[in-house]
């Protein structure tokens, strides 16, 4: 699935009111997508921030994450296990479809989708202890191909089955751990799938519910 982010984070020289800009620039992104948001549910009273969107060749929203708890670093307090965040991935569940030029047809989207979308997510936050940096992009290149084909093989022996409550009701999800975090990927009654990734937290104990105004992010 070839998607193009747009991603809100800001490096920390940005202050002020630029800070406010690039944040309400994030909101609109999120605005533009066709579908609903999903997030940890109200259990979860920490911290929450956008992180971006995906989108696809013609510009249309086809994915976001919304991060909930610490912000994750890619390397020191997360080889020791100080971190504690949640990062739930909504991606609209398109069967296969015509581009717009009608030249050709979109990927579909699917649980698979979802769940390497989380995949790689975690990986991008992942950073081996004892790993050299010259390294990293081989093993991450190596990772996330590894990522795709358990993605691809969610009855397969990697994962494990969880019901968890969306909108209050309960849900099945795929199910996997690592030494790096977990990840989880279902789908939900609105037509959308979610997947999520973690460390510090238990998967066990999360929930989902649809947002409501993802304006109030801003």
């Amino acid at each position: 699935m070839e998607t193009t982010s747009r991603v809100g984070a800001q490096p920390p020289t940005v202050e002020g009111g630029q800070q406010a800009l690039a944040d309400r620039e994030t909101v609109e992104d999120f605005l533009l997508a066709p579908f609903p948001w999903y997030g940890l549910d109200e259990a979860f009273t920490g911290p929450r921030r956008l992180l971006g969107v995906g989108t696809a060749a013609d510009g249309s929203v086809e994915h976001g994450s919304i991060a909930h708890g610490d912000e994750p670093t890619v390397r020191g307090d997360a080889a020791e296990g100080k971190e504690r965040f949640t990062v739930v991935v909504t991606i609209a569940a398109n069967p296969v479809r015509r581009s717009a030029d009608g030249t050709g047809l979109l990927e579909a989207t699917s649980v698979s989708s979802a769940a390497w979308l989380a995949g790689v997510g975690l990986l991008s936050v992942t950073w081996p202890a004892q790993m050299d940096h010259t390294l990293r992009d081989d093993w991450l290149e190596q990772q996330t191909e590894t990522a795709w084909a358990l993605a691809d093989d969610l009855t397969g022996a990697a994962w494990s089955t969880l019901s968890l409550p969306v909108d209050e009701v309960p849900t099945p999800f795929h199910y996997r751990e690592s030494e790096f975090g977990w990840v989880l990927a279902g789908s939900t009654p609105e037509g959308v799938h979610v997947g999520a990734y973690g460390r510090g937290m238990s998967a066990y104990g999360v929930g989902f519910s649809m947002i409501k105004d993802i304006a109030t992010y801003a």
